[in-house]
């Protein structure tokens, strides 16, 4: 557990800074160390979709290690074994999808916290050095530990004021995908009466003075939900990003196609322009000139 970036983290929301991280949905350990690198404070790993494994899952925790990032997991489903065994591996703190009550909130943090204020059992596994800093990592981790519940249905938004009275939740995820879906809106990211309504239960959280998380959509969709007031702002998903540079660069060259349900490619219009400009982000960073064999450079 990276206590010292999870204090960083803290601070940060108390004064009311934007906390920015990335929603991991691929294998590969080194997009977290990407995200280190480039100075985000947060990833969570997602195992509630997709295929991630818990040899994944614990390669991208190490990839974070002694860094200013912090590293959550979403699990799959609130279940004690999973939050038991997301922390064991060392994650800073669990991602809870679909709390709805009260009762649902009171029993994943209680999963989440060592006796007394909680029922977690104490693992030999990297959270405790394998058994080597048994007592260390209990007196900390109670009070270390993030639990953050996703608020993502009706039934959920029109929970919000009883689950804020629960002790040790601090921060709030907004799903908006699945918010819409429960109002009977599948497929859409957000229908007008229904973000209303979340919108309330995103006011209710900072008048209760906790914070708010949710994923954007782009950078404008990032402007408009930190103004908005929510604070643990993700890019997006990793998967989602890599396709967005591909797509920009294909369209720079006039080879852009959507992906097909199938996952193979739709149909493909070749322009066969010259490229006036440089793709953004595509620019040299040094000018260079080429000199044939025997001649020296100007």
């Amino acid at each position: 557990m990276n206590t010292t970036a999870l204090k960083i983290f803290r601070q940060k929301l108390a004064g009311k800074e934007p906390v920015y991280g990335l929603w991991i949905t691929l294998e590969s350990p080194g997009i977290t160390e990407m995200a280190v690198g480039l100075g985000l404070d947060w990833v969570v790993i997602d195992a509630e979709h997709g295929h991630l494994d818990w040899k994944d899952i614990v390669n991208h925790i190490r990839a974070a290690v002694r860094s200013e990032t912090i590293v959550l997991v979403r699990i799959s489903e609130l279940q004690e074994g999973l939050i038991k065994r997301v922390l064991d591996l060392g994650a800073d703190g669990v991602v809870i999808p679909h709390i709805e009550t009260p009762e649902e909130l009171k029993r994943a943090i209680a999963f989440s916290k060592y006796p007394p204020e909680g029922s977690r059992g104490i693992g030999a596994e990297r959270a405790t050095a394998w058994g080597q800093c048994f007592a260390e990592h209990v007196t900390e981790a109670n009070d270390a530990v993030l639990v953050v519940p996703i608020i993502e249905s009706v039934l959920a938004g029109d929970n919000i004021k009883s689950l804020l009275e629960v002790s040790g939740a601090e921060v709030f995820f907004f799903g908006p995908a699945d918010y819409t879906a429960s109002a009977g809106f599948a497929g859409q990211w957000e229908v007008a009466e229904v973000t209303e309504h979340m919108n309330i239960a995103k006011e209710s959280v900072l008048e209760a003075g906790k914070h708010c998380g949710v994923v954007s959509t782009g950078i404008e969709d990032l402007q408009k939900r930190h103004l908005q007031g929510f604070r643990m702002l993700a890019y997006g998903f990793d998967a989602g990003l890599l396709i967005k540079s591909i797509r920009q660069v294909s369209a720079a060259l006039g080879r852009d196609r959507k992906m097909k349900p199938d996952l193979s490619a739709g149909s493909l219009t070749i322009d066969a322009r010259a490229i006036n400009e440089v793709p953004g982000g595509f620019e040299p960073d040094r000018f260079e000139k080429i000199t044939h064999t025997g001649k020296e450079s100007a």
